[in-house]
């Protein structure tokens, strides 16, 4: 589900502990607007094996995810901080097929243990700071059969990201209470850091929010994927399984185990 400017809402999770703006209702109804179904939507569905398995959707945001895997007959877990989103995902064809947790993933605790871990939508890149990466990392290695994967995936930062998204135009969107304008301003730079403002015009008001994303080395994200205790299995460079290429693969996408 690649977003508005390719930044996944989910990038959003973690400012919407913080941030006011992202507990109001208006924006999560456009969520799935800025995240129609996508490669990465089709790459995560794919790891679930056929037949029933327990899968943990860490982030889940309105749930378009969780609810594909359950109504193709696995158990399912959605995690996300945000409690209008939440009440989206609830709301959609087989969610009262899923187990839906508010809850941010380094957070998240439960007895199950799953068959398939998966954390999309760039939300790797929200977390910055080493400590909060391994505790979603410690998470996931605790909430895993021994037998199980994880998977998420991170920008790759070879790309001029800053860039890429500073040459797109406001994304308009048309609903029945009027236009929805969406604009993006790169903020800083800062090493390994990217900080932005989004402002979301309403026909009636208007939302700003700023965050900021976290682009790691791939030698880091191993390095912390080893400290947690976990195997890197894949690592690839994009939603079509193509090997990762370092000054080309727009994504990182690990599967680990």
């Amino acid at each position: 589900m690649a977003g508005f400017y390719g930044l996944d809402e989910k990038s959003r999770d973690q400012q919407m502990t913080k941030d006011p703006n992202y507990e109001d209702p208006r924006l999560a109804e456009i969520y799935d607007l800025d995240n129609p179904w996508g490669q990465d939507t089709d790459f995560y569905l794919a790891l679930a094996e056929a037949g029933s398995c327990r899968v943990l959707d860490l982030g889940c945001g309105t749930g378009t995810l969780a609810c594909a895997l359950a109504q193709r007959g696995h158990q399912v877990t959605g995690v996300d901080p945000a409690g209008p989103m939440l009440a989206i995902a609830a709301s959609k064809p087989h969610a009262e097929k899923v187990e839906w947790i508010q809850s941010c993933a380094q957070e998240y605790r439960s007895d199950h243990r799953f068959d398939l871990i998966v954390m999309m939508g760039h939300v790797f890149q929200i977390l910055l700071t080493d400590e909060e990466l391994l505790a979603v990392l410690d998470s996931m290695r605790q909430h895993l059969k021994t037998s199980g994967i994880a998977a998420f995936e991170t920008r790759n930062p070879n790309v001029d990201w800053a860039r890429v998204w500073g040459m797109h135009a406001p994304v308009v969107h048309k609903l029945p209470s009027g236009c929805v304008r969406e604009t993006l301003e790169i903020t800083g730079e800062f090493g390994e850091l990217i900080s932005f403002q989004q402002r979301v015009e309403f026909p009636d008001s208007t939302l700003t929010s700023s965050s900021t994303l976290r682009f790691l080395s791939r030698t880091q994200v191993e390095g912390l994927i080893a400290r947690s205790g976990m195997v890197v299995s894949e690592v690839f460079g994009d939603w079509d399984r193509s090997p990762f290429e370092p000054k080309h693969s727009p994504e990182m996408i690990f599967v680990v185990e």
